[in-house]
């Protein structure tokens, strides 16, 4: 994560450097640690001490907007949707040229259904040369742009995410559903075995398209293996719901 430099206020400096410089900069180290320890936590899926973690940084310094941005991520992924898009705009509103927050604020934004809010972010994201992950944002907005019916936005995005990494999961899945969506299957199994060969295990979702993709080839084999895959694996899913439906 980026260290945010906190702004000197002109009383502190006419205070003296060394000593109204080293509270405000043990302050800031001290969020930044523990924002990342929320961090770390948050990815084992520990959202209860990944939260302690995020309460510890913002005491610390509540002006650090990277702790903003984890905790918006928690939030998201607990559903307390309220409480992570406040968590973002306060962190952009401390930051207004952070990829990160913008990025994963438009995620936030997509999977509720504002495409054209999400759009905005993701490009704000890339908007910033200094963007050290453009492939990330690229390829979030290509899945919006699909999810929302915007077929040919989501192909120039989805592009230009593998152009910066060409293995790239996401964006690698996401051309495979594109092209499925385009009834272009041949391309689609082949974009979908790339993606195989990047993730040990699929999710239910990606294991339907797989079954899909398979039946429209004709590969009957695969097709029944992505199959039970599916049903043994998410037997209470919405995705194998739709398969048993024949959807």
């Amino acid at each position: 994560m980026k260290r945010v430099m906190s702004l000197m206020l002109l009383a502190a400096l006419l205070a003296g450097c060394a000593t109204s410089r080293e509270p405000d900069e043990r302050s800031r180290n001290i969020a930044k640690v523990h924002t990342e320890l929320a961090g770390a936590y948050f990815e084992r899926q520990q959202y209860a001490v990944a939260l302690q973690e995020i309460g510890v940084a913002m005491k610390a310094d509540d002006t650090y907007a990277q702790a903003y941005n984890v905790s918006g991520m928690i939030r998201m992924t607990l559903g307390e949707d309220d409480k992570a898009e406040a968590d973002f705009t306060r962190g952009l509103k401390l930051d207004p040229g952070s990829s990160e927050i913008h990025n994963n604020f438009g995620w936030f934004l997509c999977q509720h259904g504002r495409a054209q809010e999400s759009m905005l972010q993701f490009q704000s994201a890339l908007n910033n040369p200094l963007y050290a992950t453009p492939e990330v944002a690229n390829a979030n907005a290509g899945i919006c742009s699909r999810k929302a019916g915007d077929l040919n936005t989501a192909e120039n995005y989805l592009q230009r995410a593998l152009m910066l990494r060409p293995e790239m999961p996401e964006a690698l899945f996401g051309f495979a559903d594109l092209k499925f969506a385009n009834a272009d299957y041949a391309n689609a199994k082949r974009y979908f075995q790339r993606f195989q060969q990047t993730t040990q295990d699929m999710n239910a979702e990606q294991l339907l398209l797989g079954v899909r993709i398979e039946r429209k080839m004709q590969d009957r084999n695969s097709a029944d293996s992505y199959a039970l895959q599916l049903m043994k694996r998410f037997p209470d899913s919405r995705e194998a719901q739709l398969l048993q439906r024949g959807e």
